[in-house]
């Protein structure tokens, strides 16, 4: 532990403590001997106006109570785990979509760059080994994102409008923000819709000439929101109109059953290594696309029409590969 990190950590377990601290136990927390603990405190007090006292002829140290929970340390503070989990949170959220907030995080990244070359001793940090690759991920205007985000934590209306790919047309919309929601690595934002007197889910990518209006925003209390757009599969919308049941292969039993589908799912391994999965949704449309990654390792049970739906749509695309 270096001399930033051990201020750091001391100031944290001198704060955190309700009784003066023992010295030797100060010493097995950092790591380090009597001397250098000595000049960590002086440095901690002198330095950084740290309220700080020792007791018992500086066999334990504290904060003194009336001005611990008001001392903060000055400037940015912050172990090298957090910083590596800061930066690559950075690092998510700059590759949830070309250009997203690249101007407004700059001067962070830097500074983040920055103090991770103060912890390695001026040694810069590979950062770009950690990755985070996306897939299918649609490019967002930066501008219509920073509208969308600002209004969601103003609680402000939002007036825009939306090109819907599902036909393909235009309409302005005058919603009360909700939630912004990051979905395979997408971004959707979910609203109460003033003209037609409904929670919606829109793609933010698919929003334009977005503007803040003066009135507040109309809050719907979670439990509603949770109810309406999260109690189904997916990312669409509405109460669930029927469970799905989906057997698995024992070979990709291995992956499915570690993997989230659903706040709600149920699953069970079966006595011959398959697994079964019963989901929850209101339109079959995502459901299908999932199930149709696993190819011939899955099976829809039930219920029956959408059992159908899926043949169905084998059948089309067995045809197109016909002659």
């Amino acid at each position: 532990m270096d001399r930033y990190e051990r201020i750091l950590a001391l100031h944290r377990s001198l704060r955190a403590a309700r009784l003066p601290v023992p010295l030797q136990r100060l010493m097995d927390e950092l790591g380090c001997s009597r001397a250098t603990l000595y000049r960590d405190i002086a440095f901690l007090r002198d330095a950084l106006g740290a309220p700080l006292e020792s007791t018992d002829g500086e066999a334990s140290f504290r904060y003194l109570e009336k001005e611990a929970e008001r001392f903060e340390l000055p400037g940015l503070w912050l172990s090298s785990d957090e910083l590596h989990a800061l930066t690559a949170a950075q690092q998510l959220l700059d590759r949830t979509g070309p250009g997203i907030l690249s101007a407004a995080i700059a001067p962070l990244k830097g500074r983040i760059d920055s103090l991770l070359q103060q912890h390695a001793g001026g040694k810069r940090w590979p950062i770009e080994r950690v990755r985070v690759i996306g897939s299918g991920t649609r490019r967002v205007d930066e501008a219509a994102f920073r509208m969308v985000a600002g209004a969601v934590l103003e609680r402000r209306r939002l007036r825009f409008e939306y090109l819907a790919r599902s036909t393909n047309t235009r309409t302005q919309r005058n919603v009360s923000p909700q939630r912004l929601t990051h979905y395979r690595d997408n971004w959707y934002l979910d609203a109460y819709d003033h003209e037609r007197e409904a929670l919606r889910s829109f793609s933010v990518d698919r929003i334009a000439h977005a503007r803040i209006d003066d009135a507040a925003a109309i809050d719907h209390p979670d439990a509603e929101l949770d109810a309406h757009l999260a109690s189904s599969y997916g990312i669409f919308s509405g109460a669930p109109k029927a469970w799905a049941t989906i057997r698995f292969s024992a070979k990709a039993a291995r992956w499915v059953a570690d993997e989230h589908w659903h706040s709600k799912q149920e699953g069970r391994l079966l006595s011959d290594g398959r697994y079964e999965l019963r989901v929850p949704y209101s339109n079959a449309r995502e459901l299908l696309m999932d199930v149709l990654r696993y190819g011939p390792d899955a099976e829809v049970i039930e219920p029956t029409p959408l059992r159908e739906q899926l043949r169905t749509l084998l059948q089309l695309t067995a045809a197109a590969y016909d002659g």
